[in-house]
């Protein structure tokens, strides 16, 4: 029987006209969702695999079942059917607020997701990940997508104290600087929700490389932490609706600030050095 799929009906309609026939594992993960549905929007993978005490394959047959490619699709199909999009995009904005209303929301929203950030940050982790950067042959930043924009941004910072540092946001050159990654190399994915595909596989080949794998992610428990060395956790909370949100770019590059700021604090001489040549390097482009 062929099932209705994303276009034709919403998920939280499917799930109980076919619970019986899903497995005891499926009906695991269609309880979890059904017991909380407005929550289970923002689980990766992981979370509701672990949520439902069942492997992350159940979770992709389960949604298979219902008619989506996977995991993703069938999130981003419950999360247009819960909210609407200014809801889910900057939080409750009512149609009737004023922009200097909207616009305090929107900063509380910000500032409420780096102090969180900073809640999250674990000093003894940020210092590892240091000392890894500073003793490093080459530094790679690896993003697809919004994330590949906070790459680049990282990238710059890093280069301009000095560090021999690269950004790839193409996913095929991704999987290639993984593949010849080595000891001496520092890996940085970059993943808002730490389930992007193409990321997750390029880290897992770079960490078989032996090269020292750093996930920057919102969520500790998804596909790509399995394969960090060092997990650098920004807080914020996105639905599929949100991807690439700037409360969640905001968040991680602020961790990013701190952790450049106490890299060129470990080499300080050094980093004045470089700051210095990059700025007169484009001197003459500025008027």
């Amino acid at each position: 029987m062929k099932i209705a799929t994303l276009q034709t009906a919403s998920p939280l309609v499917l799930i109980p006209s076919i619970y019986k026939s899903l497995t005891k594992a499926e009906q695991k993960v269609a309880d979890v969702i059904t017991a909380d549905t407005h929550e289970a929007v923002y689980y990766s993978v992981t979370d509701l695999s672990e949520k439902a005490d069942v492997g992350e394959t159940t979770v992709i047959r389960f949604c298979r079942k219902l008619g989506y490619k996977g995991y993703q699709e069938f999130k981003l199909a419950v999360a247009q059917n819960l909210v609407n999009p200014n809801e889910s995009v900057y939080g409750k904005i009512e149609d009737t607020d004023s922009i200097d209303v909207i616009a305090k929301k929107i900063t509380s929203q910000n500032t409420g997701f780096i102090q969180d950030t900073l809640g999250l940050m674990d000093q003894n982790n940020l210092e590892k990940v240091a000392k890894k950067l500073l003793n490093a042959r080459k530094i790679y930043f690896f993003g697809v997508g919004s994330s590949g924009i906070t790459a680049t941004d990282a990238k710059y910072r890093f280069m301009r104290i000095g560090f021999n540092v690269d950004c790839v946001v193409d996913s095929h050159i991704i999987a290639m600087n993984a593949a010849l990654a080595t000891e001496e190399d520092v890996v940085i994915g970059i993943s808002t929700s730490g389930s992007t595909k193409d990321l997750v596989d390029a880290v897992r080949i770079a960490k078989e490389n032996g090269a020292f794998v750093i996930c920057l992610t919102n969520h500790n428990r998804s596909p790509i932490t399995k394969y960090a060395d060092e997990i650098l956790l920004a807080a914020s909370r996105e639905t599929p609706l949100q991807g690439g949100s700037f409360a969640a770019k905001m968040a991680q590059l602020h961790l990013l600030d701190i952790l450049t700021t106490v890299v060129l604090l470990q080499q300080k001489e050094q980093s004045i050095q470089a700051i210095e040549k990059t700025a007169k390097a484009v001197l003459d482009k500025m008027y």
